[in-house]
Order: structure tokens, then C-alpha cells, then sequence
């Protein structure tokens, strides 16, 4: 426990405003106060203190057309900032309870439920007001900063923002190293004393990465133990215009302060008034099935302005991909190492032989994905550019327009649509968001004509503008002028090597899915950890889905190359887990056809997995170590459960309270084998049928890394 020094004591004594926000329910109590003129906040919940008394305001640089050069060099810019020498001029209240629709969702209905005190501040010696804005749900707290439109306030230029989460004892923490360009590092499990010491060694090279040392990303999930466990999650909501931001870390007094993502000149954001920033956010509860349930990212963006969101719609696809991924096949289709757009010939190129979008491959894939329901086919390496496409900073690296010699792109679409399939068009960047933006049109009208309507993007190394980064305030507004860009022409959004999702699907339903985080094309480099599908969810999920890609059934690379020690760190019966586990409207079977020909019973339960729902219901969860869920399909009634565990083999009761009452259901169960181990023995699995009611109670084996997947269909 930290101590109390008499001179915070006698600090905390000379307030002079203090207020109080409580949740509906009662349970949360949000405390605001001026301490000599700089704003605070507490958080108690059920009486006991979350977060001590915090610091909040921004640092600002000394007005919009700064040298930041000489004025990063100057040690005092204090009157230029917004943290201090305020006062209390208004207040105001206000309580919200509704229910809203998701496009795609995790539910039906969405409950948006809250308290809000919005409090104006004036800094008198600038004479300029901003506003602190608070809203209390029944899951937590979220805050933001609001700049008014006004004389003294209408543009400048964020140096840092400053607002701390203090927690009150050390806490065992899910984390991964801070970041201004990605997110796909192993998450790390320690104390938050011991960051420090195991921050140097919590990440690998990557293809675009800028550390801030000490620092973790978030959202960060936090656990305090003992007889009364409480769970946290600390993260951010409807980041717009704005940086992302990061959380430095004091260790030793359990603190964290936020850390935004600087442009190429070192500010952190540009604003003009009227304007506001990104929610700040903790979530709180003593279950951990709450915080991975809780819905507060996505209530505090605001609704759609989208007229027509009937193209907007789940879909399951396979994709042209993971054989590249393992090194089987390749993007380029060429022995070439140094191309020119609109000047190089491509016809007139060596083909490397290896090239995987070629014409016979895609309608064997169409073939597949068709006989067994599937709505797309993913297509990558389908355009020109791949030969020097990474590594050169190359801004002109890909036109989005022009395929290979070796795909015929209105054939292979008149072929995939004659089936009843959809192919995903595939727009790789390289960073080179300046260039995308360029083309953006044209590859729109390109893929309306062939009748594409879902496109990944992708922004593999660094971000052009030179200088830029993946989470600065210009390439977050990047991604969604591409979405905006994307709705006009009717096209869904998949973005990949982008910014965290925080909510911002309710706001661009279009945007369905990202990776932003380490996927399973990470099990063919550096593999992942058989503890990370049980932490994702309790981080990069809070504020939306991923494309994580699973379904792998052949894990053991050894089978395509002798000798290879690559291998998949779960069970086949885990990789079906995931599909109700984690949440994905746009979801990938993304294992070789071949694969899947050989477990044909298994390969049943991707086929009938749904992909949208009206209900869900975490049944147990602890986060590094296991989670159980079921979900209710959209619109037809029919169940899902799914449950995975870390390293260590785990037993289960699956509760089927959760089923309508006086129902009878036939169950089809896909769990681990008894001679099954994600190591030795991958692809061992066993399935059966079972009625079950509500009253029914199944207990499940789950080996280590394991999982089982269960199937729901009423019998009437």
C-alpha cells in the first residue's frame, strides 16, 4: 500500500470544489475536485477506493504556429497549458438509458445506462474555459476534455496529455510494451512493480515499431488479488482526430499517465475548437465475465450518420493467404527485384513459379469455399507491385487497379459469382498512405464493377508521410477517410497492421474488423504464447473485433517443410473454440482447402458457426488462463459454445441455464481427444451428439492448449 505524506494529507485538505457522480445503480462513486487550481478525480466502487486522487489537464505548445524545434528546447511554457489555475464556473447534469441497435454485434440490443457530470472550468490569467466531462455507467467510468469554440481557444497544438489512472496497491497486470506503430507483441503477465525490470525484454523486431520505454498500450487489463479480487480495464473510447495514446508507467507508486502519439515535429495533436478528445476509460468489476462483457467503449462513440447500412453484412471467407504466410507460395509473381509502375511490363517478366493468385489455384479455392457455404474468397498478391513492395519506403509501390498477367480478374469474378461466392479484394499499402489515398477512387470503382464489397487493407512498415506513425493523429484520420471513402462506394473495411479499434464501429459500421494486434499469422514467425487467445479478448477486443484468422488444422509446419519446427500452439479442438471465443463478423477459415478435406466432421462446425448474434453470455473467465462462451446466433435461435484454456489442462461444467426453458436441444460437441496435446498429438479430437435441456450440466476435458466447441440446434 502506498503511504499517505502529511503533506498530501494537508493538500488534499485545501480543495476548493468538490463533486460527486454516482452510476445508476449506486455501486460507483466518482468524486471531482480543484486542488489549488489543478483538476482531480477518484473512483470508488462498493466503497473502497479504485483510483486515488489523479492529476488531469494537457500540456500545450506555445501557440498553433510553434517552432517546435525551439519551443520542444524551452524549459518553461507552464502558461500555456491546461492544467492548472482553474476554477469552477458550471456545471451540469445529465442521466441517459437506452437501447440501441449494433449493425453487427455481440448482441442484439446494446444498453447504453449512465450518469454524467459535465464540469466548465475557467483558467483566469489565460481567460479561456474548458470542460471536463464525466459519465458513470453500472460497468465503469468514462472521461473526457471538451474545448469550446472561443476568443482565447480556437487553435493549438498538444505537446502531451496528462492524465493519470492512480491506483492505490500493485496489481497484477496483462500488458504489452508502449508503441507509437503496433500492437502484435506477445502480451507480458506481471505485477505492475515488475514492469520496469521485464520491459526490455517484452518485444521482438518488427517490421514498424517506435518503443516508448516503460510505457504499455492499452487497453490494459489489471487484477487486484487476494480474498476480494477486483478486475480493471484501463483503455480509451471514439479516438477521432486524435493521437493514440499510450500509458507511461510509474512502478512504484502504481500509477499510469497518458502518452500520446507524436507526429513527425514532435505535436501530439492539432486542434481547432469546438473540439474534444478521446474517452479515457475503467472498467471495473469483482468478475472478470463482466469487464470481457462490458459494452461502455462502444456506447460512448456516437451513432451512425450512414444512411444505407444494408450492405453491411457478416460474412465467412477462406482466403488466398496462409499459404504465403508459411512460405509455401509467394505474393510476387515474378523472379523481378526492382519494378516501375506504368513503366515495367510485367508479361515480359521470369515468373518465380511460385506465384499463389493465379487463375487455376483461385477457382480451386472458389470450388471449395463454394460446396461448403462459404460467402468470399480473400485474394492476395493479386496486383502488381509485389516484387520490391516492402522495405524501400517506396510510395508509388501499388496502383490497387491492375492484376498480374496470370489473373484475370473478370473471368475469375464471373466464375466466383456464378457459384454463389464473393471475392475480398486485398489493398496492401506498404505504409504508403498517401498513395492509397491517391488511388482510393479508382480502386473503388474497380472493385464496384466486379462486384467486390469488402476490402483488406493493409499498412505493413512505415507510414508515408515520412515521419508519420500508425497511431499519429493524421493516419488515425487516415483510416477513416478510407472508411468514409469506402461507404460511399458500399464497401466493407478490414484493416490490418492499423490502429486499435475503440469503439468507433457504431459510429462506422462499415469499418467491421481489424487486426491490430499479433494474429495467427504470427505462428508461422514468431508463434504465440498458448495463454494469448485467453488475454486478447480482455485487451484488444474491448472496443472491437479482430481478424485474428483461425481454423488452422494442419499446425505442424513439418508436414510442407521436413525439419521445420514452426507449429500452431493449440489443438484442432481449440481452433474451433475461437470462433465463438472471439468475436468476428468477418471470419476467416484460413487453413489450405487440403487441410480441411481431411477433417471434413471437424470442418462441420466452421461451416455452422455463425458469425453475428443476438445474444451472448460469458460463462467463466480468467484472463491468461481460460474462457468459456456462448452466443446465440442472429436470427435463427441456434446456439454456440466455446471454451479454451492456456497451458495447463483444465475440467469444465458447460451450465446450459443460458438455453430456453422447457427446450429440448441436440448438442454436437467437438473437444479434445484423450490422447490429444497441442505438442504430440494436435489434430486428436473426438465428437458426439447429446440432448441437452437448460437443466443440463456437461462436463468437458480441456488438455493444455486445448478447447472444445459445441453446436446447438432445438429440436421441434
Amino acid at each position: 500500500m502506498k503511504k499517505l505524506t502529511i503533506g498530501a494529507a494537508l493538500l488534499s485538505m485545501s480543495c476548493f470544489y468538490a463533486q460527486s457522480l454516482k452510476s445508476p445503480d449506486g455501486k460507483f462513486e466518482m468524486n471531482f475536485q480543484l486542488k489549488n487550481g489543478v483538476p482531480f478525480y477518484n473512483l470508488k466502487y462498493d466503497g473502497q477506493t479504485v483510483v486515488e486522487d489523479s492529476k488531469l489537464g494537457l500540456r500545450l505548445f506555445k501557440d498553433n504556429s510553434a517552432k517546435f524545434g525551439e519551443e520542444i528546447s524551452k524549459v518553461d511554457q507552464s502558461k500555456y497549458n491546461l492544467n492548472d489555475d482553474f476554477t469552477k464556473i458550471a456545471e451540469n447534469r445529465d442521466s441517459k438509458n437506452e437501447t440501441w441497435q449494433p449493425i453487427l454485434g455481440e448482441k442484439k440490443n446494446y444498453i447504453n445506462h449512465y450518469n454524467e457530470l459535465a464540469v466548465t472550468l475557467h483558467q483566469d490569467k489565460a481567460d479561456r474555459n474548458i470542460i471536463i466531462k464525466f459519465r458513470l455507467f453500472n460497468d465503469g467510468l468514462g472521461f473526457r476534455y471538451e474545448f469550446p469554440e472561443q476568443k482565447n481557444l480556437n487553435y493549438f497544438v498538444i505537446k502531451e496529455e496528462d492524465t493519470e489512472f492512480d491506483f492505490p496497491t500493485d496489481m497484477k497486470a496483462w500488458w504489452i510494451p508502449g508503441d507509437y506503430d503496433t500492437q502484435e507483441y506477445k502480451p507480458t503477465t506481471s505485477k505492475v512493480s515488475e514492469i520496469p525490470k521485464l520491459w526490455a525484454t517484452s518485444y521482438e523486431e518488427n517490421t514498424s515499431q517506435t518503443l516508448i520505454k516503460n510505457a504499455v498500450q492499452s487497453p490494459l487489463m489489471l487484477k487486484r488479488e487476494g480474498k476480494n479480487p477486483l478486475y480493471i480495464n484501463v483503455a480509451e473510447a471514439a479516438v477521432l482526430n486524435y493521437p493514440a495514446s499510450n500509458l507511461e508507467v510509474d512502478a512504484q507508486d502504481f500509477k499510469f499517465k497518458t502518452h500520446l502519439t507524436p507526429d513527425a515535429q514532435g505535436a501530439k495533436g492539432y486542434i481547432q475548437t469546438s473540439a474534444t478528445t478521446p474517452w479515457r476509460t475503467i472498467i471495473v468489476s469483482p468478475k472478470a465475465e463482466v469487464v470481457l462483457a462490458s459494452k461502455m467503449l462502444f456506447n460512448l462513440n456516437e451513432p451512425t450518420k450512414y444512411k444505407d447500412t444494408s450492405y453491411i453484412k457478416p460474412t465467412k471467407y477462406m482466403g488466398v493467404w496462409w499459404e504465403m504466410i508459411i512460405g509455401k507460395s509467394q505474393w510476387a509473381y515474378s523472379t523481378a527485384t526492382n519494378v516501375h509502375l506504368g513503366k515495367t511490363d510485367f508479361s515480359k517478366l521470369t515468373p518465380n513459379g511460385k506465384h499463389a493468385a493465379n487463375n487455376q489455384k483461385v477457382k480451386e479455392y472458389i470450388d471449395f469455399a463454394a460446396a461448403n457455404g462459404f460467402d468470399g474468397l480473400l485474394i492476395e498478391g493479386w496486383n502488381i507491385g509485389w516484387e520490391d513492395w516492402f522495405g524501400h519506403s517506396k510510395e508509388f509501390v501499388f496502383d490497387f487497379i491492375t492484376p498480374y498477367p496470370d489473373f484475370d480478374i473478370k473471368m475469375l469474378n464471373d466464375y466466383a459469382h456464378a457459384k454463389g461466392i464473393k471475392l475480398i479484394m486485398h489493398h496492401e499499402t506498404s505504409g504508403s498512405a498517401t498513395n492509397y489515398e491517391r488511388w482510393a477512387d479508382q480502386a473503388f470503382q474497380l472493385m464496384n464493377k466486379y462486384g467486390y464489397d469488402a476490402v483488406k487493407t493493409g499498412y505493413v512498415g512505415s507510414i508515408i508521410p515520412r515521419g508519420e506513425h500508425h497511431y499519429s493523429q493524421w493516419t488515425i484520420n487516415h483510416y477513416y477517410r478510407i472508411a468514409e471513402k469506402a461507404n460511399d462506394y458500399k464497401i466493407m473495411v478490414n484493416s490490418h497492421e492499423s490502429v486499435r479499434p475503440t469503439g468507433e464501429s457504431r459510429t462506422y459500421p462499415n469499418y467491421i474488423s481489424a487486426e491490430a494486434a499479433r494474429g495467427t499469422e504470427y505462428e508461422a514467425f514468431g508463434g504465440n504464447d498458448p495463454d494469448h487467445q485467453t488475454i486478447l479478448p480482455f485487451t484488444r477486443w474491448m472496443g472491437g473485433s479482430m481478424d485474428y484468422t483461425p481454423g488452422i488444422f494442419q499446425t505442424k509446419l513439418d508436414y510442407y517443410f521436413p525439419g521445420d519446427t514452426r507449429f500452431v500452439k493449440t489443438t484442432l479442438a481449440k481452433q474451433l473454440a475461437l470462433y465463438v471465443v472471439m468475436y468476428m463478423p468477418l471470419q476467416m477459415a484460413a487453413d489450405l482447402p487440403e487441410n480441411y478435406a481431411k477433417h471434413m466432421d471437424a470442418f462441420q462446425f466452421i461451416k455452422d458457426v455463425a458469425a453475428d448474434w443476438d445474444d451472448t453470455v460469458i460463462l467463466s473467465a480468467e484472463p491468461g488462463d481460460y474462457i468459456h462462451t456462448a452466443r446465440k446466433a442472429k436470427g435463427t435461435g441456434q446456439w454456440f459454445v466455446g471454451g479454451i484454456t492456456d497451458e495447463n489442462a483444465r475440467d469444465f461444467t458447460v451450465d446450459f441455464s443460458f438455453l430456453d426453458k422447457g427446450k429440448k436441444y441436440e448438442a454436437t460437441i467437438y473437444e479434445d481427444g484423450k490422447d490429444a496435446d497441442y505438442i504430440n498429438n494436435p489434430q486428436s479430437y473426438h465428437i458426439y451428439k447429446k440432448i441437452v435441456t437448460s437443466k443440463t450440466k456437461l462436463p468437458v476435458h480441456l488438455v493444455r492448449s486445448g478447447g472444445y466447441a459445441i453446436s446447438l440446434k432445438e429440436i421441434k
